[in-house]
């Protein structure tokens, strides 16, 4: 179906069913025809099921799921429509609404038949929920707005779209050929240890790129005339020379060349734009191998013409060594991710904009209008300070064309254009970037010129007409350079830009080389303090100052470490005092990307602007689903611009204080493995002072260690250990090699650790470091004869009602936002997280609740004795009693906090809980 048809039957559809709605006898017919009308699904008996059975539901229960849609991992909870999707039902011993009863159903099903989407409809909204992305919140669209928004059901059909999965199939087919190509003439170089000899070697494959491409897609005259002209030179060296020559004469004008030039050469075209203008491009030897790959696997079994340039570009460019791409940060955008950029920044304006030019019935008034957005699109520039590959710049470059191309067809009627004219306005000089590898500078050019031959194509086909596209344009406009230490106006001036966007690289501050360590102390020359920020938060500190005094509008991608724990105070603080003001939001979510390598890391989407507007800010939660806010602050929630600080005391009245582990410092002497032990105890019997040592690779993943701790221990117990007395000897000549001062006192006494916190009653443990793939982190009770490292927290004299709290999702959302980061990991702070967290007020029937369901949560894990924390804590594998535990637990935490709140979403829960932090915050002033 077109889109034009599926908006006529979506308006169709969503007039029928707007007076509408028995969840009992009309469910079926509804989705039936949502989905054969709207979406075009042929055998809907086998595509979606209506009332399958689940047996073992998490309250022992059986259910009756009412929607499902196996091949695309649907899950539908549907209700009438005179029932609102937020109201609470009677469910076992809870009240639920429709999302927490379809999580149920969900939860209770096997592994392979979980769903990825969640669904609750009402017949006049559909709210979405992601699990692949569960603390987001759920998209919602209305029946009424279905005519226009449709496309953001299209998850219910298919994951992606044919032509999309088509593209990216033959881009990274095509990336396998560049690196087999790439692999094969670098083993040709002399030396490619040289500088001159890399370069060389990228150049090459760009070249060859584009010829490829060349023949396939018609720029060269006819199909094959590439292969053709190749194929002819058996010989390997002639070969070799036959390529040198074609490189020069593509870089000729035909007015200038041999009027003799033999034919098999004169026959292609002037291509321009300085690709082949390189003459001290050193070409290698060629091998059997090398021709082979060339003719054959590159151009006789791979057609070209049908690659995406933006996808492609990332594909061409992971030729590079892998250890490179590492080093430089560089992390390769997805189409998809790229639109969560651009599309907010940018695009879904400019599509209004096109909507309503098309929405004219007059055709005079709606072609001036078509003209006059045109004209805007024609005018207006791009800018990536970190552009790589382009991808940013050429998928931008693609979409503005489409659109264009839309306005071309609503003015043309079909009609044979007998004057073409300047009818295209949005051209590729209109991008500009800064990259500091030239290979990806030569890869993001052509994937341009790649973009800009594929819409001229699809104008033609518009116009009926052919258009000449070599030779190319110059193109200048995406420089070589280091960004943080070039003024970008002088690539294109703050003046004449109006969009900054980009991906610039991710490196963490324990990461950065010398070299990038200079590079920020030169981009926050107006910051003193800036040790721990990472790297990507350069870009933002350049583009502030960049864009002051302008109406430039930037986004970019960065790790979400930016948005937490000391980052924000540090960044957010110093970019707000200079105006800047965040329009739009993608909270923390997984990145994923087009290259070969992924990235596993969770990222945040941040657009801004540098000057004071009463635009509407949209807080996303999910890919496409946002809320209209009044501000975005630095930790990319809904309140003011507050900076939570790091206090040495809890803030809460009455909750006991949080304390770290006690610190060896020992090189390991006093610490001992399971098997050091074993032979200890089969040597010396009944000794008490070798205690269990617990950190949190012990806590979580469930393994033993054990240390020597002599506190308070007679010398008469161990002066006679031979063991203890030699490990002791070993710790002492250890701390003397510190270049720490304090520690080098502590050489005297080497029966101690250097910091003692260990509690003299039982306590509440807390693991410094915990993946962020888990919901929850990791917290349970600890026996005080259990030696703590400093790798976790301790919360001495602490109850269920503490432990209750502390493991709800409330307190995990609050961790999640103000915490910092190790790697993909959460650092939980006792200054930070557990010193700020603002704790409820509850009754003492709230109370209680609490400390029920927190046993709940022990008892579980006491089913499970043989599994470590690791194991019951993963989200896949987390049993259903366990689930359902801290289901109860978190809902009974959340009622402590007042019954009128509601939360839907994380984000509001961080919003409520800083309004109660800034309270507690005044009431010290």
């Amino acid at each position: 179906m077109t889109d034009l048809e599926q908006r006529k039957a979506a308006k169709e559809f969503a007039e029928y069913w707007k007076d509408r709605g028995n969840e009992k006898s009309e469910s079926q017919k509804f989705w039936i025809s949502l989905l054969t009308e709207v979406f075009g699904v042929k055998d809907i008996k086998n595509f979606i099921y209506f009332e399958e059975r689940v047996d073992k539901l998490m309250d022992g229960n059986t259910g009756w799921v009412d929607v499902t849609i196996p091949s695309t991992k649907v899950l539908i909870e549907q209700k009438s429509s005179n029932v609102e999707l937020d109201k609470k039902i009677k469910h076992g011993d809870v009240e639920i609404n429709a999302f927490q009863q379809a999580w149920l159903y969900n939860a209770s099903l096997n592994y392979d038949e979980k769903s990825r989407w969640i669904v609750t409809c009402n017949f006049k909204s559909f709210r979405i929920y992601d699990m692949n992305n569960r603390n987001s919140e759920p998209e919602e669209i209305l029946l009424k707005d279905l005519p226009k928004e449709y496309y953001r059901l299209s998850f219910l059909v298919d994951s992606k779209n044919e032509h999309i999965k088509k593209e990216e199939e033959v881009s990274f087919k095509a990336g396998e050929i560049v690196g087999v190509l790439y692999d094969a003439f670098s083993k040709q170089y002399n030396d490619l240890s040289q500088e001159s000899s890399q370069k060389s070697l990228n150049e090459l494959c760009v070249r060859l790129v584009f010829c490829l491409y060349a023949e396939d897609a018609g720029l060269f005259g006819r199909k094959n005339v590439f292969h053709d002209y190749l194929a002819k030179y058996d010989d390997l060296d002639q070969m070799r020379k036959a390529l040198i020559e074609l490189f020069k004469v593509l870089d000729t004008p035909t007015t200038e060349r041999d009027p003799y030039l033999e034919d098999d050469l004169n026959q292609f075209p002037y291509v321009n734009g300085g690709l082949f203008s390189n003459e001290n491009i050193e070409i290698p030897r060629f091998t059997q191998e090398i021709r082979e790959t060339l003719l054959a696997k590159a151009s006789d079994d791979f057609d070209w013409s049908d690659i995406s340039p933006t996808i492609f570009g990332a594909v061409f460019e992971s030729t590079l060594n892998p250890e490179t791409r590492r080093a430089g940060g560089m992390h390769y955008t997805s189409v998809e991710n790229i639109h969560k950029v651009i599309d907010p920044l940018f695009l879904d304006e400019l599509r209004k904009e096109l909507d309503d030019a098309l929405a004219y019935k007059n055709e005079k008034t709606r072609n001036e209008a078509l003209d006059i957005f045109q004209n805007h699109v024609g005018s207006l520039t791009f800018f990536d300070p970190a552009c790589g590959s382009g991808n940013f710049l050429t998928e931008t470059y693609l979409s503005l064309r489409r659109m264009e191309n839309e306005a071309i067809a609503a003015k043309q009627h079909g009609m044979i254009a007998l004057d073409f004219g300047d009818v295209v306005k949005v051209h590729i000089n209109q991008f500009y970037g800064i990259e500091v590898n030239d290979f990806a500078v030569k890869v993001a050019t052509t994937a341009l010129w790649i973009a800009e031959s594929q819409m001229l194509q699809e104008t033609e086909k518009l116009l009926s007409r052919h258009l000449k596209f070599l030779p190319l344009k110059t193109y200048t406009n995406i420089v070589e350079g280091n960004a943080l230490r070039m003024d970008w106006n002088e690539v294109i001036p703050n003046t004449q830009c109006n969009y900054i966007m980009g991906n610039p690289p991710f490196v963490g501050h324990q990461w950065r080389t010398e070299s990038q360590i200079e590079d920020m102390d030169i981009a926050f020359s107006d910051l003193k303090i800036h040790g721990k920020l990472d790297y990507v938060c350069a870009w933002y500190n350049i583009a502030a100052n960049y864009m002051k005094d302008t109406y430039i509008k930037c986004g970019f991608v960065s790790t979400n470490s930016i948005c937490q724990g000391e980052s924000v105070n540090v960044l957010w603080s110093h970019l707000f005092k200079k105006g800047v003001e965040i329009q739009y939001a993608y909270r923390s979510f997984k990145w994923d990307s087009e290259a070969s390598i992924k990235a596993a890391v969770f990222v945040v989407i941040i657009g801004f602007v540098c000057y004071k507007t009463k635009e509407d800010k949209k807080l996303y939660d999910g890919d496409t689903n946002f809320k209209i806010v009044k501000n975005i602050n630095g930790y990319l929630v809904n309140y003011d611009n507050i900076f939570v600080e790091a206090r040495g005391k809890c803030k809460t009245d009455g909750i006991p204080n949080i304390i770290k582990g006690s610190q060896p410092t020992d090189g390991g002497f006093l610490i001992l493995s399971p098997e050091e032990k074993e032979e200890f105890d089969k040597t010396y019997k009944n000794i008490s002072f070798i205690k269990e040592f617990m950190g949190a690779d012990e806590f979580i993943n469930g393994k033993k260690r054990y240390c020597i701790w002599l506190k308070d221990v007679s010398p008469t117990e161990y002066r006679n250990n031979a063991f203890v007395m030699d490990r002791l000897k070993k710790v002492s000549e250890f701390r003397l090699t510190s270049k720490t001062e304090s520690v080098r006192k502590a050489a005297e006494t080497p029966t101690l650790f250097t910091q003692i916190r260990q509690p003299n009653s039982d306590y509440l443990i807390i693991p410094k470091v915990s993946t962020s793939s888990r919901r929850y982190i990791p917290i349970g009770f600890m026996n005080k004869e259990v030696i703590c490292s400093d790798l976790v927290m301790m919360v001495p004299n602490s109850n269920l009602y503490h432990f209750g709290v502390l493991t709800s999702n409330v307190h995990m959302a609050w961790m999640r936002a103000v915490c910092g980061r190790l790697g993909n990991g959460y650092r939980y702070s006792v200054g930070m997280v557990y010193n700020n967290f603002p704790w409820p007020n509850p009754t003492k029937e709230q109370k209680e609740k609490i400390e029920k369901t927190a046993q709940l949560i022990l008892d579980a894990r006491k089913k499970y004795q043989d599994a470590s924390l690791s194991d019951l804590y993963d989200v896949v594998a987390m049993p259903p009693e366990l689930r359902k535990a801290h289901y109860l637990n978190d809902m009974a935490v959340w009622e402590a906090y007042g019954k009128k709140w509601s939360i839907k979403s994380e984000s509001d829960c961080v919003a409520y809980l800083m309004k109660m932090y800034q309270e507690l915050i005044d009431k010290e002033q």
